[in-house]
């Protein structure tokens, strides 16, 4: 059995290297795999994923695609190319809390948390080491509201 792993622009992969110099040697149709990851990954449109090949013995293709990484999720929320240089003095762009809810939504099954509020907090941390601000402010700011009880439509207290 043969595994390769590769990133993938989503929607937009090729025979062209890395999929067909690796796919060729096993033998197997290399557009129709090419295909197959396609489709499964038109939903992350304009972001690179990964991609899982596993082909067994017969020739059988099993396709997994990964999740973006949240960096990749937030830069394209916000249409920007990169993050900040510097993100204790530069600001990248800023999100609100219900882009937040929608990053973390797209990432809970790969995430640590397995609670919303909870991975919106991974979400948030992840802005501010990117120079990205949440509601405004930097993102470790925003968190300190959060615990102070602000946002509670998405942070309810116990």
């Amino acid at each position: 059995m043969a595994e390769i792993k590769v990133m993938v622009d989503a929607g937009k992969a090729t025979p062209a290297a890395p999929l067909g110099p690796a796919l060729g040697p096993l033998g197997v149709n290399i557009v129709s795999v090419v295909e197959k990851i396609n489709a499964q990954t038109k939903s992350f449109a304009g972001m690179k994923v990964p991609v899982k090949i596993i082909v067994d013995s017969k020739k059988n293709v099993e396709i997994e695609v990964g999740s973006p990484p949240t960096s990749a999720i937030i830069k394209k929320e916000l249409g920007i190319e990169t993050a900040a240089a510097n993100p204790k003095t530069e600001n990248k762009g800023d999100l609100k809390m219900e882009q937040v809810k929608k990053i973390a939504e797209m990432k809970i099954d790969k995430m640590n948390s397995y609670l919303l509020p909870k991975a919106m907090k991974e979400v948030m941390g992840t802005c501010d080491s990117m120079g990205v601000y949440v509601e405004g402010k930097r993102a470790k700011d925003t968190l300190k509201d959060v615990e102070a009880g602000k946002f509670p439509a998405f942070f309810p207290k116990k």
